[in-house]
């Protein structure tokens, strides 16, 4: 394989790391697929990736990985809820960033989120926003593609979408930008194919904004019964997250970006954007389970 025409892909396994590389396998483009259990990428490798098993903690071999392509996807891997996911989440961003400033790249995409920005404790807010920050201050042309709302957040409302109800955190008629990871994939292998003056924030989103109203009725719809919308009041919101499984600071730091991405963020007025519905995502959970995509 020739380092010209490698592309190095992180979280090649997962929701939209595998829509990336395999896009890009379908354009022709040798894929050095990162992951962290090779069971989970036989697909990949059958396509023709080669597969690397790495630890994204470890920076030495993530580096060498990296030397071995001429540009690379990079996406930090969610923490489990069950501990610290902001000490996690930044532990690995550093990590990826510091394997990156070493690394002999010509072009670097990070897959970033809405409403990134500094804060303390406010979950992905602010360890993507300093994982922007660290990787942009290497010496490589660096773009970097912010997305809405993921529908696999939806994933976990399955169950009770079978009972006639979902919960949220959110107002039920607030309408706002989400997308689908496929949408996300296809996005990030578009520009890492661009040229190197293809750099800076672009944001992604799907057809249009939805709210939580219109996810019951996309529930409803499909499951064909009735789904109505219960909103956890902010008091409860902590409370309620460590019912879920999640630590006393995953349930701090998520139920902090909640709450300040409802008190609203600069918003993009030209997103580049998906094609993937709410009704259409819906449709396919229910029909694969929530097990198919988490």
């Amino acid at each position: 394989m020739s380092k010209r025409d490698a592309f190095v892909v992180l979280g090649a396994s997962g929701h939209i790391g595998s829509v990336v590389a395999r896009r890009l396998l379908q354009e022709g483009h040798q894929v050095i697929a990162v992951v962290r259990d090779e069971a989970r990428a036989s697909d990949l490798k059958s396509a023709g990736a080669d597969i690397a098993v790495v630890d994204v903690g470890n920076m030495e071999a993530l580096r060498a990985t990296l030397n071995r392509g001429r540009r690379a996807f990079l996406l930090n891997p969610p923490a489990p809820v069950t501990i610290d996911t902001d000490a996690e989440e930044t532990r690995t961003a550093t990590t990826i960033a510091d394997a990156v400033a070493g690394a002999d790249l010509e072009k670097i995409l990070v897959e970033s989120t809405y409403g990134a920005q500094p804060g303390n404790a406010i979950g992905d807010l602010s360890v993507l926003w300093n994982f922007e920050k660290r990787v942009g201050a290497a010496a490589i042309p660096t773009a970097v593609n912010r997305g809405a709302y993921y529908f696999t957040n939806l994933d976990m409302l399955l169950n009770e979408a079978r009972q006639g109800f979902i919960t949220t955190m959110f107002p039920a008629h607030l309408k706002i930008p989400m997308v689908a990871p496929t949408d996300l994939g296809m996005a990030a292998a578009r520009r890492l194919t661009t040229p190197l003056d293809d750099v800076g924030i672009q944001y992604v989103e799907g057809p249009k904004a939805y709210s939580f109203d219109e996810v019951a009725a996309a529930f409803a719809e499909t499951l064909e019964h009735a789904v109505t919308v219960r909103t956890i009041e902010r008091s409860e919101w902590e409370s309620s997250l460590k019912q879920a499984g999640f630590s006393e600071q995953a349930a701090h730091a998520y139920a902090r970006m909640i709450e300040v991405s409802l008190g609203g963020f600069d918003m993009p007025e030209d997103p580049m954007r998906g094609t993937t519905s709410l009704r259409a995502y819906i449709s396919g959970l229910v029909k694969t389970g929530a097990s198919a995509h988490c």
